[in-house]
């Protein structure tokens, strides 16, 4: 027998008054959460049209530069015999064999700086750099000629031949806020144009190697290839240059750091007038204090700068500054560990005076302090070497003739002369033959006395003519024929 299946009616169910109690609270609850959900929705940041607007001025920078000179041989080029010998040897004693340095490329970001060719990037980015290519948003590649490069900073200062470019706006880092967001562009391992976002996780963060720089940290994903690139506020305005992350994998952790934008404007502008930078100096060597030593000078927490030496003729010797004088002040600034000092004295005007804070035996006092200079022979150097490549000079870096000079190459003491500190490599002057320890007497046959004289008679030479120059190696004298190039 088929029996047909029906359709029963639906059944009523009473509820329960409970049951409506639960789903009154279920719908409040949805309510709520959607609510929370849509107000954080509106908190984050819609990204899209400053990165459109920013991209423009960021540009990929490729470096070419020279590896070691020397190339350990192939283990297998050698007799069997010595191969295993070898094989069991160190790395670093490994023979080694001569000739032309090989090449080697790195990659950065960097962006415009004004409508004219200046570009901002890391120094590590451009080091040892013998060619720089800066590739722009609309896919142009430009040689860049390196206008100045400061280490303790690590910013470098580039320029390109193009006008009319979209450049970015420099804000102000002192503004800055733990928390607030922040984004960046770059390359990173070379995908460029590469946008990410985060927060301003710390400020004035000092780091080992950076006793100049109170870094912005951010958990901003950086990563190879971003470094020299923007950090930009929501303002659209650069507040920072990334340079560094923190990572035990090579890539990125979490932990970013960028050089904080009013550094860069006032290193930026003493790269552009003078190659290098000027930084205050008082004399002074710095630590930490412990909870021990705090209570042993008499303090009540183990805040401030510990002076443990005060260097002969310094500004703070002259200033009247002692050592276990704990500095607590500077300027406005309060200062709470020893790594707050040297980022504040180095960007101070030198020759101004400045009002240093200090805690001495168990009192405080104020004294007035003219800051002194650091020195940078390197960064004046570098300033040098960074003209010979644009094409200025010969490339010789030079000395007044000093007493032991002369009397090295048997020269009386009135003799006149400007000595040889340096030719740098591939330059007009290592093409001619110059060296090291030359003693430069005259140059198109006017005596040379000064540097300043060989400077001039170095700008008066005439272009695709050789001129001869009279010179002392060792304590034989010659001439060499030098050509300035058209």
């Amino acid at each position: 027998m088929i029996k047909t299946m029906t359709r029963t009616a639906p059944q009523t169910i009473a509820k329960h008054p409970l049951a409506n109690i639960l789903t009154a609270l279920l719908l409040i609850v949805m309510v709520v959460s959607a609510s929370i959900s849509s107000a954080y929705a509106y908190e984050l940041p819609d990204l899209t049209t400053l990165i459109e607007k920013n991209r423009k001025a960021v540009v990929n920078i490729k470096v070419e530069m020279e590896s070691d000179d020397t190339l350990p041989v192939e283990i297998e080029q050698l007799p069997k015999e010595l191969q295993k010998f070898f094989k069991q040897m160190p790395h670093s004693k490994m023979p080694k064999r001569h000739g032309k340095k090989p090449s080697g490329k790195a990659y950065g970001s960097g962006f415009v700086l004004s409508a004219d060719g200046y570009i901002i990037t890391n120094a590590h980015v451009v080091k040892d750099a013998t060619s720089i290519k800066v590739t722009l948003s609309d896919k142009r590649e430009l040689t860049a000629k390196l206008i100045g490069s400061d280490k303790s900073s690590d910013i470098a200062l580039l320029k390109i031949k193009a006008t009319g470019l979209p450049a970015l706006e420099l804000g102000n880092s002192s503004s800055l806020k733990v928390g607030q967001w922040v984004y960046a562009i770059g390359a990173p391992f070379g995908l460029d144009y590469t946008a990410t976002q985060g927060i301003v996780s710390a400020l004035s963060r000092h780091l080992p190697d950076g006793n100049y720089v109170p870094f912005i940290q951010t958990d901003v994903a950086v990563n190879p290839g971003n470094s020299g690139g923007p950090l930009f506020d929501l303002n659209g305005k650069v507040v920072g240059v990334n340079s560094m992350i923190y990572s035990r994998s090579g890539g990125y952790m979490g932990v970013s750091f960028s050089i904080p934008v009013n550094l860069v404007k006032s290193v930026a502008e003493q790269l552009k007038t003078k190659g290098y930078v000027s930084r205050g100096k008082l004399g002074v060597h710095i630590q930490d204090l412990s909870q021990e030593l705090a209570t042993s000078f008499q303090l009540k927490s183990p805040e401030g700068a510990l002076v443990a030496k005060v260097e002969k003729n310094s500004a703070a010797e002259k200033a009247g500054i002692l050592s276990g004088d704990v500095i607590i002040g500077y300027g406005d600034a309060p200062i709470r560990s020893a790594a707050d000092l040297p980022p504040l004295v180095g960007a101070t005007l030198i020759g101004s005076e400045i009002s240093v804070k200090l805690i001495r035996n168990g009192e405080e006092k104020s004294i007035g302090i003219k800051v002194g200079e650091l020195e940078n022979k390197a960064g004046k150097e570098k300033s040098e070497i960074a003209k010979v490549h644009n094409g200025e000079g010969l490339g010789l870096l030079v000395a007044p003739l000093n007493d032991k000079q002369r009397t090295k190459a048997k020269l009386s003491a009135d003799s006149n002369g400007v000595y040889i500190s340096k030719v740098i490599p591939d330059s007009i002057a290592d093409e001619a033959g110059f060296r090291s320890g030359d003693i430069v007497r005259s140059f198109n046959n006017q005596k040379i006395a000064t540097p300043a004289d060989l400077k001039q008679a170095v700008k008066d030479m005439p272009k695709g003519k050789p001129v001869a120059v009279l010179l002392i190696r060792g304590t034989q004298t010659r001439f060499l024929a030098v050509i300035k190039k058209k």
